[in-house]
């Protein structure tokens, strides 16, 4: 059988490099609390997203945790269901309300025209996704969060070295939050990071993820451990060097299978943003099984068959997680039901070669008869 061809495969530097990179932790013997390979991957990142203020975080789920927690909420939380399940936990951990907002069917975002009839005088915050890279309605989300004097904070897991008309997409709401995960377009092999405007905030941050130490002999606050270790910073300043090609091998796959499957009756294909500098992060099609002749796990089962994993991404909603058992009502956002329900995302990776992507695409098509 052919060899298995995975949804995703983690970039990685020459080894070589990546150990010239850590030999002088072996001189220095500092692993961790801040060395000189954190101030070094966050300075350079500082400049690489166009950001004003940015803290490296040990994974991108304490980004997002403690950003909410930063910021001192209290009440509901407007957010989407179509999304990892980190977004919703790190709401639901900070003792606030999740409430759900549909998403628009074209590009899985929050839909804004939905949004604003979601708001009460308990509203504290926003949370919105930047889904598979596409770029949320980010003036929208601005007008009506000033409007009611709320806090936005973006979940932009799904969008690192994105930009959105010339600014780097780090650089939007009052903190937007970074996931460096192996599987993301940039890994860390586990990490995250915040950016954000309000140096008051970022002290709050900090101190939230280094237990409140302010000095050596200062912990004026309570606090957890976040911190991104020295070996996890040092693969991010290899990773980095090599990113801009990485996501211009990415966009050859993703226009590969743009000019196979665009046209296919019944396939709904991720849109191209107008204004928005894309990462190639994923490649989402949704099936629908009256017009293409087969369903969503049909055609799963099927890639599966032949050594072909892909991801059903993002099903279940988290609304129905069953964590969350008769809390929520999923009727809510019938649009994201519908599509998590239909969607399926593709192997999409830097070392996926144009001979690999045909074969994809070919069983694909083959599953319409």
């Amino acid at each position: 059988m052919t060899d298995q061809i995975l949804v995703t495969r983690s970039s990685l530097p020459l080894f070589d490099e990546y150990v010239e990179e850590i030999k002088e932790l072996w001189e220095s013997h500092w692993l961790t609390n801040m060395g000189t390979k954190h101030k070094q991957l966050q300075k350079e990142m500082l400049s690489y997203l166009g950001v004003e203020n940015i803290e490296l975080m040990v994974n991108g789920h304490m980004s997002l945790e403690l950003s909410l927690q930063a910021m001192d909420l209290d009440g509901e939380v407007i957010t989407t269901p179509f999304t990892f399940a980190s977004t919703t936990h790190a709401i639901v951990r900070n003792g606030l309300e999740p409430v759900f907002c549909d998403i628009d069917p074209e590009t899985f975002t929050m839909d804004t025209k939905m949004l604003e009839e979601l708001v009460t005088d308990r509203t504290c915050a926003i949370v919105p996704v930047h889904v598979y890279g596409n770029i949320c309605n980010i003036e929208e989300i601005r007008r009506i969060a000033e409007k009611y004097g709320l806090k936005v904070i973006y979940d932009a897991a799904h969008a690192f070295g994105e930009k959105y008309k010339g600014m780097g997409i780090g650089s939007f709401g009052d903190a937007s939050c970074f996931s460096f995960h192996a599987t993301k377009v940039f890994n860390t092999i586990e990490g995250g990071a915040v950016c954000f405007k309000d140096k008051d905030f970022g002290l709050d941050l900090y101190r939230l993820k280094n237990f409140g130490i302010r000095g050596p002999e200062i912990v004026d606050s309570v606090g957890a451990n976040a911190k991104m270790n020295e070996f996890c910073a040092a693969m991010g300043i290899c990773n980095l060097r090599h990113l801009d090609d990485e996501i211009a091998k990415r966009k050859i796959i993703s226009e590969y299978y743009r000019n196979c499957l665009e046209g296919v009756e019944g396939i709904q294909l991720n849109p191209v943003q107008k204004d928005v500098q894309s990462n190639f992060a994923y490649f989402p099609v949704v099936f629908d099984e009256k017009l293409f002749g087969a369903s969503r796990n049909e055609v799963f089962n099927r890639l599966e068959t032949e050594g072909i994993f892909t991801r059903k991404y993002f099903y279940p909603l988290t609304n129905t997680f069953t964590c969350f058992h008769g809390k929520y009502n999923v009727d809510q956002t019938p649009v994201a039901l519908h599509i998590s329900k239909r969607v399926l995302t593709l192997p999409l990776y830097a070392g996926l070669s144009l001979e690999q992507a045909d074969r994809i695409c070919s069983i694909i098509l083959q599953c319409r008869n």
